[in-house]
């Protein structure tokens, strides 16, 4: 990259999840059903959760929250691939780059902390049942999503911020297929110190930091389970296996990202754990937490007038 006589980049080019054209039709067909699917079922739960009375309750509260952020989440990155998938024009505008990464950072980091307030959920109603409904009132839920908003807002603004007072001259080739942290970074003219040290330092609360919270919720929740009846562990075990099983992926694919140096970032790596994050984790969520649930699938089949959602 010549970063000395090199003009000011006015757009970007999204080199994609492959280079190989053959490639292209059938990734083009698989994100678009994934995309599908995940429209699908988190509009579902929406609708679902707004109209049937049995599911107004803090746990289908939160869980329509969380559909309403992946809604938003899987539709800033999904719809642009696809677009560059069956075009020979890969390009973004610098701005247009901006504002995906903005909006990219708040559904992404509100998702994550909406996936912490759901241990929190899963801890009342198993270790302090009696109180769960006094505990996890509306009024509650409402701050708690509403904090989720503020903090990830916040969160975007900074890092955003950051990002535009870089000088970028040159390559305007960004390995991926979105607007994402260290692409950008590994673009940029600029003394990228600052950037990295919010990464490591704010991202550690931000992300982190609700990544604790979960475990350290878990654990205790363990303890308490333990001391159930087998039936009761199986239960409790049931609705919480579900909550761990994103928890994982999400997390796990988030750290492998954004918590590694730039300088050691691989492009191939951080789009695989990129399309583990912003593609599969928002589809599998209302199928994984909310669709194999008894209430979810009666409510269901009032709405459609069908039995064949019953066993």
């Amino acid at each position: 990259m010549d970063c000395e006589n090199g003009t000011d980049i006015v757009e970007f080019v999204l080199l994609g999840l492959s280079t190989q054209p053959e490639h292209q039709p059938l990734f083009f067909l698989i994100f678009l059903l994934m995309y599908l699917a995940g429209l699908l079922g988190n509009i579902m739960m929406i609708v679902l959760i707004t109209l049937d009375a049995r599911l107004q309750t803090p746990m289908y509260f939160l869980l329509r929250s969380l559909s309403v952020v992946d809604v938003g989440f899987i539709s800033v990155t999904v719809p642009q691939m696809l677009a560059h998938l069956i075009s020979s024009s890969k390009t973004i505008p610098f701005y247009s780059c901006m504002a995906q990464f903005f909006f990219f950072y708040i559904f992404g980091v509100t998702d994550l902390l909406m996936v912490s307030i759901m241990a929190l959920d899963r801890f009342v109603a198993i270790c302090n049942p009696l109180h769960y409904v006094t505990v996890m009132n509306q009024k509650f839920c409402r701050h708690l999503v509403a904090g989720c908003w503020i903090v990830s807002t916040l969160h975007s603004v900074l890092h955003a911020g950051l990002l535009l007072r870089l000088s970028y001259r040159g390559d305007n080739h960004l390995t991926h297929y979105f607007c994402d942290h260290q692409p950008l970074l590994q673009l940029s003219c600029s003394d990228i110190s600052m950037n990295e040290a919010a990464i490591f330092f704010e991202g550690v609360v931000v992300i982190l930091g609700p990544f604790v919270f979960i475990i350290v919720t878990y654990a205790r929740i363990v303890a308490a389970v333990i001391k159930f009846s087998s039936s009761g562990r199986r239960k409790a075990f049931s609705t919480c296996s579900s909550h761990l099983t994103i928890v994982v992926l999400f997390y796990g694919a988030i750290i492998g990202v954004y918590f590694l140096p730039t300088s050691t970032y691989s492009s191939q790596h951080g789009t695989i754990f990129a399309v583990m994050y912003t593609v599969i984790t928002p589809m599998s969520n209302p199928y994984i937490y909310s669709l194999r649930n008894k209430d979810v699938k009666e409510a269901l089949r009032d709405l459609l007038g069908k039995r064949v959602f019953s066993h």
